[in-house]
């Protein structure tokens, strides 16, 4: 069974293989359906993973917006054909650094 450690380490790859191309810039995210696809999923691997704590452990790290993943999660599941680009990249360039952080000091916790 995988414990939150190895769910926050999934996270954390999933983000790393997200910065790999994020580093690219906008440009090339805006015209390259196979970047766009890497991203939403590998947004997909968070959400999955946030989903798989539990609320007790959400509640111990509420510094991590975890029902916003879950949210995105679903989103990017459910309405796939209604995925809006503009919102992933603003989530790969604004929440994705500070998620790493986050993520980072639970794991030095645990």
């Amino acid at each position: 069974m995988r414990g939150p450690k190895d769910r926050l380490l999934d996270m954390l790859d999933a983000i790393t293989n997200i910065e790999r191309y994020a580093s690219k810039g906008r440009a090339a995210f805006e015209k390259d359906e196979l970047i766009q696809n890497w991203f939403v999923h590998h947004l997909q691997i968070i959400g999955e993973a946030a989903s798989k704590l539990d609320k007790s452990f959400h509640q111990s790290y509420s510094q991590i917006s975890w029902a916003e993943i879950i949210a995105m999660r679903n989103i990017l599941v459910h309405d796939y054909f209604g995925i809006d680009l503009e919102a992933v990249w603003e989530v790969v360039a604004r929440d994705l650094p500070e998620l790493k952080i986050h993520i980072n000091e639970v794991i030095n916790e645990l």
